[in-house]
């Protein structure tokens, strides 16, 4: 009898909107990888009813581990028995807890300019989550577990159908004190504290693994060098990158989506700079002409 093993994981950390999706697809332009999109439930096994998403690596017992290295090896299995590159955002708040399930992965950080984010993000927050990607939620969704999702989903759709409020009660990475937040900021400021904690805890827990473990990427580097970005990633991940992998790579890319954030207004934005600051400089990141 033959015992098919799990093999290592790649895992893409990063804040949403920051460019995970088109990276984790250009990572799937390998044959021998195949890439899960966000079982986001799977993760929150541990503790599906916790009011945040910061996980850490006492919530990784043998019962969560045996599951959830279970449930990879079922997707392996049912794709060719390729390697799993994964991507869920909010696992930037809990580093510490996949690295105790999955200790011998390949770890990917991206991190993206934070207006950039913080627009997308605010547009996201207005938006209603449709049964599609319900029914994605659910397909990764443990059958004693779906209540926790199917009544967040009808939450959601009474606030933004019924009440006609602007916002949806909650979207993107829940850091602890996200609540507390909400009633006391506007949007706006937390959705810039989202970047800046998540950027942060990410990027400490990551700087934990050691020397090597991590390669970190910026997003605006892949869409303007997207050739040595990408062939960096593949050596990172013991990929090889071919020739006909960048060309098709560099026709997926679109360098035009750089700007959008200057619909919002640059008052606004100044009113937040306190929240970011300091995390922006750490990658790199000047402030805008307008907001100096």
């Amino acid at each position: 009898m033959i015992v098919t093993k799990l093999r290592p994981p790649i895992f893409l950390i990063g804040n949403y909107r920051s460019g995970t999706t088109i990276t984790q697809k250009l990572i799937g332009l390998h044959p021998d990888v195949v890439t899960w999109y966000e079982p986001r439930t799977l993760w929150l096994y541990a503790d599906p009813g916790r009011h945040h998403d910061e996980f850490g690596a006492s919530d990784a017992t043998e019962k969560v581990i045996r599951y959830i290295r279970g449930r990879f090896l079922e997707f392996q299995l049912r794709n060719g028995n390729r390697q799993i590159m994964e991507n869920t955002p909010s696992n930037v708040l809990r580093v510490a807890y996949v690295h105790e399930i999955f200790p011998e992965a390949t770890y990917l950080y991206i991190t993206r300019n934070p207006f950039s984010c913080i627009n997308s993000m605010e547009l996201k927050w207005q938006r209603t989550k449709t049964l599609k990607g319900l029914r994605r939620t659910l397909a990764a969704t443990p059958l004693t577990q779906l209540h926790y999702y199917v009544g967040g989903f009808f939450k959601q759709m009474f606030v933004k159908k019924i009440l006609r409020k602007k916002y949806t009660p909650i979207y993107g990475p829940r850091y602890h004190g996200i609540d507390r937040d909400l009633k006391e900021h506007g949007k706006l400021r937390v959705i810039a504290r989202q970047w800046a904690r998540c950027n942060r805890k990410a990027r400490e827990d990551l700087a934990k693994l050691g020397e090597g473990r991590v390669l970190t990427i910026r997003y605006e580097d892949l869409i303007q060098d997207t050739e040595t970005t990408l062939r960096r990633i593949y050596g990172h991940c013991g990929l090889a990158c071919t020739d006909d992998i960048v060309r098709a790579a560099k026709e997926m890319v679109d360098p035009g989506r750089q700007e959008k954030w200057l619909r919002l207004e640059p008052e606004s934005l100044r009113t937040i700079l306190p929240e970011i600051e300091q995390e922006m400089s750490i990658y790199g990141y000047d402030l805008p002409p307008a907001l100096r």
